[in-house]
């Protein structure tokens, strides 16, 4: 006797399949399972039913925008400020009092001079970042695009591979269960003999007894 029993729950390849009543019995017991649980089928899931009263809801920076489109479909994205990048105006012309007669208007060159320095590293930053492009951004671009490739044909590798591993999977299956075909039906037709042939001893058996009781009731007379 092996170490190992092989048990097979489920043979597709050579059960033979459910007839209608089997299949009626079986969708009656599911269903009174069912019913029995206090589920309705035709009732849907609470989460699958839409609701009126559903909103959603949103940060403030896109109920923002949500408000600028409704009121003007046309109308630019508002949430990078671009003035910052365009040429300033610069302040009235100062004279040498300017500082002790006008204190405002030395503020103003301050604020002004503030963005110029803004304006100017922000463009100094540009130009470097598209000189580096320029540089080197074809070959990142080839470089990722290569990457890209080498990720899907590995991907694509091992799809073919596991595509193989479950085909040789179900051939070895279906040939297992294909061998073993003519050992179950040579043991399911012994077992219908051996139950047939523990009903007819059944059946002898309670014919015998009751020809013997038949015949003590006759020798009690």
């Amino acid at each position: 006797m092996p170490l190992i029993n092989e048990s097979y729950d489920s043979l597709p390849y050579i059960d033979n399949p459910p007839t209608d009543s089997s299949l009626t019995s079986a969708r009656a017991l599911i269903n009174a399972d069912i019913t029995s649980a206090g589920i309705d089928p035709s009732v849907l899931h609470p989460s699958l039913i839409p609701s009126a009263s559903y909103a959603p809801k949103f940060s403030e920076a896109l109920e923002k925008e949500h408000a600028r489109l409704a009121a003007d479909p046309n109308s630019k994205i508002t949430g990078i400020d671009l003035s910052r990048y365009e040429a300033l105006e610069p302040p009235p012309n100062t004279n040498p009092t300017s500082d002790e007669d006008k204190p405002e208007l030395l503020a103003q060159w301050n604020d002004t001079l503030k963005k110029a320095y803004a304006s100017s590293e922000y463009l100094r930053s540009r130009l470097t970042e598209l000189g580096l492009l320029e540089k080197f951004g074809k070959n990142a671009w080839l470089i990722s695009n290569s990457q890209l490739e080498d990720i899907l044909k590995a991907l694509e590798t091992d799809l073919a591979e596991m595509k193989a591993q479950i085909e040789a999977t179900e051939a070895a299956r279906r040939a297992q269960q294909e061998n073993v075909k003519g050992e179950m039906i040579a043991l399911e037709e012994s077992w219908k003999r051996g139950v047939g042939r523990v009903l007819e001893t059944e059946i002898a058996a309670e014919g015998l007894r009751r020809e013997i009781l038949e015949r003590r009731r006759a020798g009690a007379v």
